[in-house]
């Protein structure tokens, strides 16, 4: 989603604004709010929550299906942009492939919410970490618990089994962000942004400028920019987040300081004494989780499950209906297999 940012300054994104929201209970000042879904598949036997909550202060998105006798607890950490609605169809879809015997949490990233709830406040990777961290701790996540990660997430999920080695049997990695691509063009193009003071402030402005057009005008921008494939919940989100002024700084403020961490070497003597724990899932054609990083990661540390998925889904699972759901139940059938040994 990055790149697609960065793709800005040569043609617009797509926001459409049409979440509904309503207040689960009558106090005016609740942070507690339920998300109106109209297109929530009629078969699933529970519906997503969007709830708002204090995590180390910072008022944070959670998206969440309760189990009524959850064996265990699955948690979600989303990639940058960290804008939790996105993954509304994979939340759902996950829930109903695991039969209802887990409940899913999946934790918005901190300020990138659709009120500046921290008054500009920026937030670095290392931020984000230790706020995921905060919120297991602050909602009483019971065990055993299973991370999952997509993107920069999944290098996020990797330090919470770090920090949590007790709690936390499994992580699973989605189309991971480890490890800086000097391959790649749309990375090097991300980097001189984000590098500069300039054009970081330049595309934030552009991006937030967005939101004064009209909806119609929007939607064609949608349709034109991201083609019909992606899902109305994609759409939505977009609008009624990345345009906001404080989302998008930052947005280019954590990817400033991924690209500064992620030049280090990674930990493969951590993955290595972990690699039971581990899995992840490559893309074929996936300039954020190359295959010679899924080449190097069977070398390095050669007891971590890989998968490479073949469907034709992007590192963007997320915004279309059949990618949400294929990556769900891969994730499923990789927390049953491993729940099953």
């Amino acid at each position: 989603m990055l790149a697609r940012i960065a793709a800005l300054t040569e043609r617009p994104l797509s926001f459409i604004r049409s979440f509904k929201y309503r207040r689960t209970d009558s106090i005016p000042n609740s942070s507690r709010r339920e998300m109106d879904f109209t297109d929530l598949d009629s078969n699933a036997t529970k519906g997503v929550n969007l709830r708002l909550c204090s995590v180390s202060g910072c008022m944070t998105e959670i998206l969440e299906i309760r189990a009524d006798r959850p064996s265990f607890h699955v948690v979600f950490v989303p990639g940058n942009p960290g804008v939790i609605t996105f993954y509304k169809e994979f939340v759902e879809s996950l829930f109903k492939s695991l039969g209802g015997t887990a409940s899913v949490s999946a934790v918005g990233a901190s300020g990138h919410t659709e009120k500046n709830w921290e008054h500009g406040k920026l937030y670095s990777l290392q931020e984000q970490i230790d706020h995921k961290i905060e919120f297991i701790k602050v909602q009483h996540i019971e065990s055993p618990l299973v991370l999952v990660g997509h993107s920069i997430g999944s290098y996020i999920a990797l330090e919470m089994l770090r920090r949590l080695p007790e709690k936390a049997t499994y992580c699973i990695g989605l189309y991971p962000f480890l490890a800086l691509n000097l391959q790649s063009k749309k990375q090097a193009v991300i980097v001189k942004i984000i590098m500069s003071g300039v054009l970081s402030t330049m595309v934030t402005l552009f991006v937030a400028s967005l939101s004064l057009l009209p909806r119609r005008v929007l939607r064609l921008i949608s349709e034109l920019s991201n083609g019909k494939s992606w899902s109305n919940t994609a759409h939505e989100a977009c609008c009624s987040h990345l345009p906001q002024y404080h989302t998008i700084r930052n947005v280019l403020y954590m990817a400033r300081t991924e690209f500064i961490k992620l030049s280090e070497t990674p930990d493969w003597e951590f993955m290595r004494e972990n690699q039971e724990k581990i899995s992840f899932l490559y893309g074929i054609d996936d300039h954020w989780g190359p295959l010679q990083m899924f080449e190097e990661v069977s070398r390095q540390a050669s007891g971590i499950a890989l998968s490479i998925e073949r469907e034709g889904h992007t590192h963007g699972f997320c915004c279309t209906e059949a990618g949400s759901k294929w990556v769900a139940r891969h994730v499923a059938s990789l927390i049953k297999n491993k729940l099953a040994r």
